[in-house]
């Protein structure tokens, strides 16, 4: 069972307040992202709240991301979203279908709009950044 799938399996069980509470505990549990790397070439553009990512690579070529958000739902969705590709290969991520890995949480029925405006923007740079590198592989 991956991460995301034993994350589901608690969340599938819970009523929608439980559901928040359990976002914004994963938003906590992020590591702490350091304020300097919260910067303007961080920022995902076209979510209602601030959202940063910052990615690293490992000793090993896994990326490996940091991320914050001022907003503690929005913490939580990048939380769930960096499950399905930390600490990968480039070439993992890239050959992940992250919204279908997503889907199961069906979160623009569960969260309001504002909230979930800015996923295809973080899917979007989280991917672009494991394309640039996967092509710098090989």
């Amino acid at each position: 069972m991956t991460a995301l799938e034993a994350i589901y399996s608690d969340y599938e069980l819970l009523e929608a307040d439980d559901r928040y509470r359990l976002l914004i505990d994963l938003g906590r549990a992020l590591e702490p992202m350091p304020d300097a790397l919260k910067t303007d070439a961080t920022l995902v553009r076209g979510c209602s709240a601030a959202v940063w990512v910052y990615p690293t690579v490992s000793a090993d070529g896994t990326l490996h991301f940091l991320a914050d958000s001022n907003a503690a739902i929005t913490k939580g969705i990048i939380a769930l979203l960096l499950t399905a590709v930390q600490d990968r290969s480039p070439v993992e991520i890239v050959a992940t279908d992250i919204e279908a890995a997503l889907a199961p949480f069906d979160l623009k029925n569960q969260l309001s709009s504002n909230r979930t405006q800015g996923i295809p923007n973080m899917i979007a740079l989280i991917r672009k950044t494991a394309e640039r590198l996967s092509q710098q592989e090989g």
